[in-house]
């Protein structure tokens, strides 16, 4: 069955013109209305693809870019400070500027999403985290809006993305460790759903089986990529053994599990981070770290969408950015 504007508004309980405005995003109509009606072309599976294109051909120069926190929050993790800065550089050198906006969860990330492609404020899009079974991108593809990933998604097919290896720069550390002589290697990631974190922990559990090394799961914790989470993930791999190597997936969850250790004045484990922060050099002890190149992720993303956008692409619908581990005093110990 063809679902048409009527049926919406029908559903929505308002006039068809009324659905019209909210699809035009005009700031005269409720957030509530705006809400109900977003509600009913969901239920209904109504997609305006004829004004999704119509807009995207009046071009604004402005590019959205969707960032996974609260605006207090972001600004703790310097990996999106990082990603925000390449986009932005490379965004002004070709004569585009930046909209952004937080969404706390997937569910406000799509409504966010929703206000941007049928408002006439940005171009296209960019995500900075995905999810398993992603409802943006799934949403974005369905609407053929433009729209560029900082990650690897599920399915690339006729999506533009950008990413490290992250599957391969974990495996590479963790066999580092193995080559040092570390035994008991313990995993801290960030929540599960995310693809980052599944991609790096296929690659600890590749290079712990490869090495003949019997995997333990309760030394595999998942928190928030918060200090916090990785404090409380520390202390709860303490409380049942005691490792003599710990790897996470981000900076802020190192530092957490470094407190940890402090706390517990136990200085014979090391601690390996992801992302290179600048303050990963000033932690005491000093935190190793992969260096995944935040600053290129985003450039390169604005590069893939730009082109996109400009009708110049040429066939490369994605790049894969170089990523190193920069040794410091914890990697260092051994058992």
């Amino acid at each position: 069955m063809h679902v048409t504007i009527k049926d919406v508004a029908k559903l929505a309980g308002v006039s068809p013109s009324t659905v019209s405005r909210v699809i035009a995003d005009n700031p005269k109509i409720s957030d509530a209305t705006k809400k109900n009606v977003y509600k009913a072309m969901d239920e209904l599976n109504y997609h305006p693809n004829a004004i999704a294109r119509s807009l995207a051909n009046k071009s604004t120069k402005i590019l959205g870019l969707i960032l996974p926190s609260t605006e207090e929050d972001i600004f703790k993790n310097p990996f999106f400070i990082q990603v925000m800065t390449g986009v932005s550089h490379y965004a002004q050198k070709n004569g585009y500027y930046i909209l952004y906006t937080y969404a706390t969860s997937e569910d406000e990330e799509l409504e966010h999403l929703k206000k941007l492609m049928f408002s006439r404020w940005v171009d296209g899009i960019i995500l900075t985290t995905i999810r398993k079974d992603d409802k943006c991108i799934q949403y974005l593809k369905e609407n053929q809006y433009p729209f560029v990933v900082v990650g690897k998604p599920e399915s690339t097919d006729g999506i533009l993305w950008v990413d490290n290896d992250n599957f391969h720069a974990m495996y590479t550390v963790v066999n580092q460790l193995i080559q040092k002589g570390h035994r008991k290697i313990g995993f801290i990631g960030g929540p599960h759903v995310l693809n980052v974190t599944m991609n790096r922990l296929d690659g600890y559990l590749r290079a712990i089986e490869n090495s003949g090394i019997q995997v333990d799961e309760k030394l595999i914790m998942r928190k928030e990529f918060t200090e916090e989470g990785g404090y409380e993930a520390m202390k709860h791999i303490l409380a049942y053994d005691h490792p003599s190597a710990i790897v996470t997936t981000d900076d802020l969850i190192a530092f957490g599990a470094l407190k940890a250790l402090r706390e517990e004045e136990i200085d014979d484990i090391s601690v390996i981070g992801f992302n290179n922060t600048p303050l990963a050099a000033y932690q005491h002890p000093t935190l190793s770290s992969v260096d995944i190149n935040a600053e290129k992720l985003g450039s390169f993303a604005a590069r893939l969408l730009i082109k996109h956008l400009e009708k110049k692409d040429d066939g490369i619908n994605s790049y894969i950015i170089d990523t190193k581990l920069v040794e410091r005093e914890s990697s260092e110990k051994k058992k």
